[in-house]
């Protein structure tokens, strides 16, 4: 079967970075117990100051929707909101394979 997959850039506002940045990464730390999350990653490139990447790969889009909908994921959505000024989404892949490892 294969997995969905998402990218987004998210651009926040100035000097904001590192506070998305560290909510992302208590996103992902959420993940780990969701058997449908097989792969969050969050990035950085040192010379966008305002952006901060996410990389996801699911059993589903639907997984990914439902995601969303958890209480946890719902209170950390309305902490970033607000910092948050812009999104480049990336074309949603069906993944057929690979290797992932952190």
């Amino acid at each position: 079967m294969q997995k969905y997959a998402i990218s987004v850039k998210f651009i926040t506002q100035d000097e904001k970075r590192d506070e998305l940045l560290n909510y992302l990464l208590e996103a992902a730390g959420g993940m780990e117990d969701l058997e449908t999350c097989n792969c969050y990653i969050v990035g950085i490139n040192e010379e966008e100051k305002n952006a901060v990447y996410v990389y996801e790969v699911w059993e589903s889009k639907a997984a990914h929707q439902a995601s969303l909908t958890i209480p946890a994921s719902q209170e950390l959505i309305k902490k970033a909101k607000p910092m948050i000024v812009g999104m480049e989404s990336y074309p949603e892949l069906s993944i057929v394979g690979g290797k992932a490892k952190l």
